[in-house]
């Protein structure tokens, strides 16, 4: 059998499904519901049972699961950047992941979970090293955090693979509200309104220039795969595309794609400001000091690893995105 946690939420449930493909039914989804919209993340999905993370983790004090657990996907976290209750951030995102992890050495099951790009904080470098990390808000130290009790204390005796995530985006995010990625924002906004906003000026960087190391969750999901196969590799990876690419690239790639589903030819980011398309609101204040302006994923140690699959640019992923969005708003 293999766990999901976080099965109904995004990258879990691209995952879930990624599984299917494969020919896997045998999946035990672990998540919380109690915001029950993420079920329709699992509808074209084939799964052997479902529960809840407070039930799954008392039953694994039990001994339920021993003997019957082949490999864990911990996706389940709270993700949620703005969220500042300490107690609950570590709760959910600390101990949990400790459980997990005692849990899979005992029984030898593969350990591949979620981190997060969020643990460089401001940095320029973003190189799986301990001098580089120092995040800016307590859901980036709960992974970072985690991140450390793992370098201090995974035995060997099963195969432990974390991924910090980038700015990922794709499918089966809806659910994910405000936190949700800015290609799903943009493409909304732009088919309500004819216009799509972005962040004004901020750190040093120009009205909608801020960059990002945005990575389709079409790829993620391959890479945890490859991982899943090479039960040998064991480690801390960025998962990210290595090219930094402006949030005006990412809103460009939106309005381009819904552009081309009408049959409007692509218009150049500098066009479409001066049209008001894309405009720009004041950075929020809370947001100072708390906000990465630039990330760029290091991948050397996943190509090493042996991933060497490329990855989607904004332009070619985002377009893949707009298609399943609208395909999904048109019932299909």
């Amino acid at each position: 059998m293999i766990v999901v946690t976080g099965g109904a939420g995004f990258i879990g449930a691209n995952i879930v499904k990624a599984l299917n493909e494969r020919g896997h039914h045998d999946i035990l989804v672990v998540d919380n519901l109690e915001h029950g919209d993420k079920f329709l993340n699992l509808t074209d999905c084939e799964i052997l049972d479902y529960q809840d993370k407070r039930d799954f983790l008392a039953d694994i004090a039990k001994g339920v699961y021993d003997g019957r657990v082949e490999a864990i996907f911990h996706e389940g976290a709270c993700s949620d950047t703005m969220n500042h209750d300490g107690l609950y951030m570590m709760r959910n995102n600390f101990e949990f992941s400790k459980s997990l992890l005692a849990f899979c050495e005992r029984e030898g099951a593969q350990f591949l979970y979620a981190s997060s790009a969020s643990v460089y904080g401001a940095g320029r470098v973003f190189r799986e090293e301990r001098s580089v990390e120092s995040p800016l808000n307590v859901y980036g130290y709960s992974k970072f955090l985690f991140d450390q009790y793992v370098r201090r204390h995974a035995t060997g005796a099963c195969q432990v693979a974390g991924f910090r995530y980038f700015n990922v985006y794709g499918p089966r995010e809806q659910h994910k509200g405000r936190m949700a990625s800015v290609a799903y924002h943009f493409f909304h906004q732009y088919r309500d309104t004819g216009r799509v906003r972005l962040f004004g000026a901020s750190g040093g960087y120009a009205p909608g220039e801020q960059r990002r190391d945005f990575v389709s969750v079409e790829d993620v999901v391959k890479i945890n795969l490859h991982f899943l196969d090479h039960k040998e590799l064991s480690g801390i990876y960025n998962v990210g595309t290595g090219r930094a690419q402006a949030f005006n690239d990412v809103a460009t790639a939106v309005v381009n794609a819904l552009r081309g589903d009408k049959g409007e030819g692509p218009m150049a980011t500098k066009d479409l400001v001066a049209r008001d398309i894309i405009t720009y609101i004041p950075f929020p204040e809370a947001l100072v000091g708390k906000y990465q302006s630039y990330t760029q994923a290091d991948v050397d140690a996943l190509r090493q690893a042996g991933y060497t699959a490329p990855t989607y640019d904004v332009e070619q992923g985002v377009a893949r995105y707009v298609k399943w969005l609208l395909a999904r708003a048109q019932g299909a």
